[in-house]
């Protein structure tokens, strides 16, 4: 019976008797069973409150790392969201290394969290890689589910009737932004570095994005919205955002497989248009029976809770047909921005988003370790390089769209390739599903995540400076003048 006493006392010996009961099940008797049973069910029950004590501490970190740092940026004229990435770079595990990831539990025993709850609430070392591990998911999941409402937020402030009324200059200026730096990013990655097609791919991908919100705030301060670039760099981003979202869907899925093949390729393009315009469709025709349903119900949010639950069952629908969940809330935010309660449904999302999108952020920052781009280090020449080469197409891809502008003589036409040329916010989403699918080499993640700070950095001083001072340009006949709606909207999201 001594020995019986000893094994359950043990927590090493638990772990390996739980791992194989049908081994041991014949061979010991079942009051011993029993007791092993009893000890592991108190042990786990002893971890869940450790794992909550973890987790909460861990959201102390992220909210207090992306609101200071958020702050210096918004106070020199940069988007809080780039402090909250900066922010996670601090914490992260290239500086502090205060937070644990699922990719690091295993040798994460170092980060502050893990230290304070071993020095403050009795963390037993031997618990230390479960209790990491399960402290990870939970900021992870926290942390997809942030993207996911920031997908939903931008469907929300996007206007369809306004793309469609700004004519074919921003589909054009869209298009060119799209491709131009997807196939030069793509094609140096591969020709120049020798980066895996999949990867590089997927970076090249990275360089499409076009951050709306960060371009429309500098349109604003020097009072060129309204003008004929204003309107098409707006329009065009826009657009940018949604075929942006579908190249991420794309990507996203072919990075998961890990081939690539005509089929599948043709297959996610056509199930990623089928699927947001038939989405919208049907939108449109439920639309109006949404709106009366909302307005009989009588419990509190209900129109915040109905529409979480249409974009998670889009986000679900996404996720199941082998697209990404966020292609899903894009799709939910575009069908209700379409309905009457899209004022409301917007001003009830924001707080929401501030909750659950600065995990999103700050995540992807500690994750990036920027220590593969120490220029005193000789092994990381490659990523300085490769980082140094994905700025030039990010700001070359992006100014020669200018040049696709036809039919408006006089017109700034390097003013208009500037503004698309900060990533910002969507760029980081790209950063943040290739660091969770786990598709992008450190110093190639690392080089993405440079791009899109230097991008960000760069883009509002050079447009203030290609942009003459004066009054906006006057509106030529056949180009229609954004809505006052959707200027607003656009310049409330930062």
């Amino acid at each position: 019976m001594s020995f019986a006493v000893y094994m359950v006392n043990v927590s090493t010996g638990m772990a390996f008797f739980l791992s194989i009961p049908s081994l041991l099940s014949p061979l010991l008797p079942t009051s011993l069973l029993a007791q092993v049973a009893e000890a592991a069910e108190v042990t786990n029950a002893q971890l869940g409150p450790l794992v909550l004590a973890g987790g909460l501490l861990s959201l102390v970190i992220i909210y207090l790392a992306s609101k200071l740092v958020g702050e210096l940026c918004a106070r020199v004229n940069l988007p809080p969201v780039l402090g909250e990435l900066i922010g996670g770079v601090v914490v992260g595990v290239s500086a502090l290394n205060l937070l644990v990831f699922p990719e690091s539990a295993s040798h994460g025993t170092d980060a502050f969290v893990i230290k304070f709850l071993e020095s403050t609430a009795g963390l037993a070392p031997e618990a230390v890689p479960k209790v990491a591990e399960s402290i990870g998911e939970v900021i992870s999941v926290l942390s997809e589910i942030g993207v996911i409402i920031l997908l939903f937020e931008i469907g929300l402030e996007s206007d369809l009737k306004e793309l469609i009324r700004v004519g074919p200059q921003a589909a054009v200026v869209a298009v060119v932004g799209v491709v131009v730096p997807f196939v030069a990013g793509t094609a140096g990655l591969v020709a120049l570095f020798n980066v895996p097609t999949v990867p590089a791919i997927f970076a090249g991908a990275a360089l499409t994005a076009t951050s709306i919100g960060i371009t429309a705030k500098v349109l604003a301060e020097i009072q060129q919205l309204s003008s004929r670039e204003g309107q098409i760099i707006i329009g065009a981003a826009v657009l940018d955002d949604i075929l942006g979202i579908i190249v991420l869907a794309v990507v996203a899925s072919l990075a998961k497989t890990g081939e690539i093949q005509i089929g599948n390729i043709i297959y996610l393009i056509v199930g990623a248009g089928v699927f947001l315009i038939g989405s919208i469709l049907l939108g449109r025709f439920l639309g109006p029976y949404f709106v009366a349903l909302v307005d009989r119900m009588q419990t509190r949010g209900q129109l915040l809770i109905s529409s979480l639950i249409f974009a998670f069952i889009l986000s679900y629908i996404g996720a199941a047909i082998q697209l990404e969940a966020i292609l899903g809330a894009f799709a939910a935010g575009l069908v209700l921005a379409e309905t009457e309660k899209q004022k409301e449904l917007e001003e009830q999302v924001v707080p929401i988003a501030d909750m659950l999108v600065p995990i999103f952020f700050v995540t992807v920052g500690a994750k990036t370790d920027v220590s593969v781009l120490n220029p005193l280090n000789p092994a990381n020449r490659e990523g300085l390089i490769m980082a140094a080469f994905l700025v030039v197409v990010a700001i070359i891809g992006k100014t020669v769209t200018g040049l696709a502008v036809f039919g408006q003589p006089g017109i700034n036409r390097l003013a208009i390739g500037i503004g698309m040329v900060p990533r910002g916010e969507v760029g980081l989403v790209f950063a943040g599903v290739g660091s969770g699918i786990g598709i992008l080499s450190k110093p190639l993640e690392a080089a993405i995540i440079v791009m899109v700070i230097l991008t960000t950095f760069l883009a509002p001083p050079l447009l203030r400076l290609v942009f003459q001072e004066g009054e906006p340009e006057p509106i030529q006949e056949g180009v229609t003048q954004p809505a006052p709606e959707v200027a607003e909207s656009v310049q409330e999201s930062n």
